[in-house]
């Protein structure tokens, strides 16, 4: 089965324990979008979110950075706990090695994140030192946006190499995740799915249901 990672910038956080407590029990990471206002024109959750929830969690939490100076933000993520530190290829270009040996040593993943327009050219090098690739399957920075079709091609080529290169990096999806596209994501190589608004949180106002829909949409496409 297909990994599910909730994006929590998308829950509504006036029933924030209500929902992380339904979570819990479903799903395999928490992926929480750092945001600074710069590098995309949004801003959202903060590390400051992620001390918040962990007293109500034992799920992995998988920080996705979209912040002009990522590499900033590593340590205090590590103190964290936090268990996936993704971050964009052409900031990680340059620091990959180093970064890649830190998380090692507080065994912890490296993640990289691929806009629609990054070829997969620019993380080649250094592919067999990422755990998680995350191929953007819309433009960063805001939720809603339309699918890029075009990026499932990125999740076949990266299926293909991990092949030929025996490798063991996961390939997770960010952007329109639902039932829509379950199933192109699936058959392309998706291992992870982050699930937002149209895939989980807009489902129904009871999280419970929202989950249960989900579930039924995600089983559907795998059956198809």
């Amino acid at each position: 089965m297909v990994k599910i990672s909730p994006s929590l910038m998308c829950m509504n956080l006036g029933k924030f324990e209500e929902q992380i407590s339904c979570l819990n029990k479903k799903i395999d990471y928490y992926h929480i979008d750092i945001m600074d206002g710069h590098y995309v024109k949004n801003m959202t959750l903060s590390p400051w979110f992620i001390e918040q929830l962990n007293p109500y969690t034992s799920i992995p939490t998988d920080a996705h950075l979209m912040v002009t100076n990522p590499i900033d933000y590593v340590d205090q993520l590590l103190e964290l706990n936090v268990e996936v530190i993704s971050i964009h290829a052409e900031h990680l270009n340059g620091h990959a090695f180093r970064i890649s040996e830190l998380l090692k040593k507080h065994r912890k993943k490296m993640g990289v994140v691929l806009n629609p327009e990054t070829p997969l050219n620019v993380i080649a090098d250094f592919l067999h030192l990422i755990d998680i690739v995350t191929v953007m399957t819309v433009d960063p920075g805001f939720a809603g946006q339309t699918f890029v079709t075009e990026s499932l091609e990125k999740v076949r080529q990266l299926k293909i190499s991990r092949e030929e290169q025996n490798l063991s990096f996961e390939i997770q999806i960010d952007g329109s995740c639902n039932e829509k596209t379950y199933k192109q994501m699936i058959d392309a190589g998706a291992d992870i799915l982050i699930v937002g608004k149209s895939g989980l949180f807009n489902l129904d106002e009871n999280i419970e249901n929202a989950v249960t829909m989900m579930e039924k949409n995600l089983t559907a496409a795998i059956n198809l």
